[in-house]
């Protein structure tokens, strides 16, 4: 708090008569705003449309003869006040839209540059000045608070929870507690506190299962519905059959994205592969492997009707997603929402230029997965070298990795895999992915149920047998895709 009310003293020496802080944490920009006061031997007032002017850290008496909470007459009593006071108004953004008296009183406070006039500090969550009035306004935040303050609060909370439990220690271990406080970075002090409050009086304790539901409680607190969406389940890449290559690289950058700092921290990665062979689960996993929230960008929701909007969702989500930070920003099938057309009236190209300056000048940890399909779609400017720190390319599984998966989803199901010929279905279904993989495992679960029998390894063979993979289907596509990959993209096997 000692920087903000540094920071926030050198605004109000500059004789700026009108300030706003947008804040959700209003007892904090109060306590910061007293302790200013004090500092500079200031009187300070606060004003609701409740309790009206009231005298702060004083007594709490009532100002003014008339009823104050009025915010015509208290903006009129602040007017008239002959002494420097600092005064607090915290309800009145709701009455500024249709009252032109309201506008230009708070224009005439605001237009008063003499040294012994009052200070008006209006406080929201946010706060939408007139026109008229918002040239002659100061903007200031108050800073969230640090990795350092935050390990505090979750200490404090701790302390806390053990003196009303006789004594017993909050449960954790160092490194999910690292993974705590950074998931708990972009709120204010008060809500850090609140979300700390309720993973450790759950159980007293702070495990690796607390971090999915810190981090949906989270995206919740921030209100980032709308063109995002929270991906709660996000797998483990233990679920995720190959992909070695992929793998390796996430591991090697794990932890430098968690605690580095300066431009080398990783930034994104594009996986480009054909349809079902693993790269929405990849995506996900990225978040499972790091303990991190998932993002998904649906780019169909972006696209707006009015001139304009459809950038301004993408500069919105794109926001949140650097507030919800550090997080990974999951953009499926790219291509749908950046290919280039004649028939959008240049729509795509500005979607296009947003969304690569945002990548090219973000500083807050969001690491980007974007998958594709058919990457003959995509901008030549996103596919470039620079623009994301590798291009994998994922092919249809090997032999090997067939057999894998087949026991993963077997072992999903409640079926054994050892009961299974693995490596006979891994070679009966050369040319699968891992989607069709996982559809022959539940055509062969539903048979079963039909006819009241087991799932056995002649069900399993009898579907691959009728499935026609995708790598069949479109031959001619998965092969230009291939050659296209060849050279341009690292195999993420």
């Amino acid at each position: 708090m000692k920087n903000d009310v540094h920071d926030l003293s050198l605004v109000l020496e500059s004789r700026v008569k009108l300030v706003v802080i947008e804040s959700w944490d209003e007892p904090r920009v109060l306590e910061t705003l007293t302790s200013l006061a004090i500092r500079r031997g200031q009187g300070i007032h606060t004003w609701s449309v409740t309790e009206g002017l009231q005298r702060l850290a004083f007594g709490g008496d009532p100002i003014g003869s008339q009823d104050s909470r009025e915010p015509e007459e208290a903006l009129r009593l602040i007017k008239a006040d002959p002494s420097p006071n600092l005064y607090v108004m915290c309800d009145l953004h709701p009455f500024l839209g249709d009252n032109p008296k309201l506008v230009r009183l708070l224009k005439e406070v605001a237009m008063s540059e003499a040294a012994h006039k009052p200070t008006l500090v209006l406080v929201s969550h946010a706060v939408k000045l007139p026109a008229e009035v918002q040239r002659y306004a100061a903007r200031f935040s108050l800073a969230l608070p640090t990795e350092d303050e935050l390990l505090a609060i979750v200490r404090e909370e701790a302390t806390r929870w053990s003196e009303r439990n006789r004594g017993a220690r909050v449960r954790t271990d160092n490194r999910t507690l690292q993974q705590m406080v950074k998931n708990l970075r972009g709120l204010t002090h008060a809500e850090a506190r609140a979300l700390a409050r309720n993973v450790i009086c759950d159980d007293g304790a702070i495990t690796q299962e607390d971090i999915p539901e810190l981090n949906k409680a989270k995206f919740q607190l921030l209100d980032l519905e709308g063109v995002l969406s929270f991906e709660y389940d996000t797998a483990r890449f233990a679920e995720v059959g190959g992909l070695s290559n992929l793998k390796r690289w996430l591991g090697e950058r794990q932890d430098i994205f968690l605690n580095g700092k300066g431009a080398d921290v990783p930034r994104g990665m594009l996986l480009v592969g054909v349809q079902g062979g693993g790269k929405s689960l990849a995506a996900k996993a990225v978040a499972g492997l790091w303990g991190l929230p998932l993002l998904r960008l649906d780019f169909a929701s972006l696209y707006n009707k009015f001139f304009g909007e459809t950038e301004r969702n993408l500069r919105e989500a794109l926001r949140l997603a650097s507030q919800m930070a550090p997080c990974v920003l999951w953009m499926d099938e790219i291509e749908k929402g950046l290919a280039t057309g004649d028939n959008d009236d240049g729509v795509s190209q500005r979607v296009l230029g947003t969304l690569l300056t945002w990548m090219a000048e973000r500083k807050a940890p969001v690491f980007m997965v974007a998958t594709a399909n058919a990457i003959h779609r995509l901008p030549p400017e996103l596919v470039r070298k620079g623009r994301f720190d590798e291009l994998f390319f994922v092919d249809l599984p090997d032999a090997g990795v067939r057999a894998d998966i087949f026991a993963i989803h077997l072992r999903r199901r409640e079926l054994e895999p050892k009961q299974f010929d693995l490596a006979e279905l891994a070679a009966a279904c050369d040319g699968f992915s891992g989607a069709e993989i996982e559809q022959v495992v539940v055509s062969a679960l539903y048979a079963a149920q039909a006819r009241q029998q087991a799932v056995d390894q002649g069900l399993l063979l009898s579907n691959i047998q009728s499935t026609a993979p995708l790598s069949v289907v479109m031959a001619e596509d998965l092969a230009a895709l291939r050659a296209w990959a060849d050279g341009r993209t690292v195999s993420a096997s």
